[in-house]
């Protein structure tokens, strides 16, 4: 029996990888202050991290960049600060934005229209990995469509 494509954060603790972090809980896991993250999803990251198979893609640094230029977070450090040291976090990996997933997020219509998220959504797909969110918008959609794999953070 094949694992389900939206599984909870509790389900698999110690799920190894690969994993694909939303900006959400990417910011989160670097700086406490912004957001905590749930129970359940610290044992998860921790692991996949300790195999090097954590991924944060390079849309998450944009979109922090949107989110601190609109007053949505504030950060203690100037944005260029945090995200050089969030570059060299131990046990992330960066996955550049490439013309596939840009252009796969354009087809993503059933969606809601943020593009950070869209783009998040189609690089987990073409990398086939599964992406952590704590966002129900995305959990939802991810249920309804039947084909992206999402871990539940919530």
């Amino acid at each position: 029996m094949s694992a389900p494509l939206v599984w909870h954060a509790a389900a698999q603790p110690t799920f190894g990888g690969p994993l694909l972090l939303d900006t959400h809980l990417w910011v989160w896991m670097l700086d406490p202050g912004l957001g905590a993250l749930p129970p359940a999803v610290a044992p998860l990251i921790q692991s996949a991290a300790q195999s090097s198979a954590l991924y944060v893609s390079d849309i998450s640094f944009w979109e922090l960049g949107q989110k601190v230029a609109k007053g949505k977070i504030r950060l203690t450090v100037p944005v260029a600060t945090w995200v050089a040291k969030a570059a060299v976090a131990p046990g992330v990996r960066y996955l550049p934005v490439d013309r596939d997933p840009l252009l796969m997020s354009t087809g993503l219509t059933t969606m809601h229209g943020d593009p950070a998220d869209r783009i998040l959504v189609a690089t987990a797909k073409i990398q086939g990995m599964p992406l952590a969110t704590a966002d129900g918008a995305i959990v939802t959609w991810a249920l309804a469509e039947g084909g992206t794999r999402i871990c539940d953070c919530r």
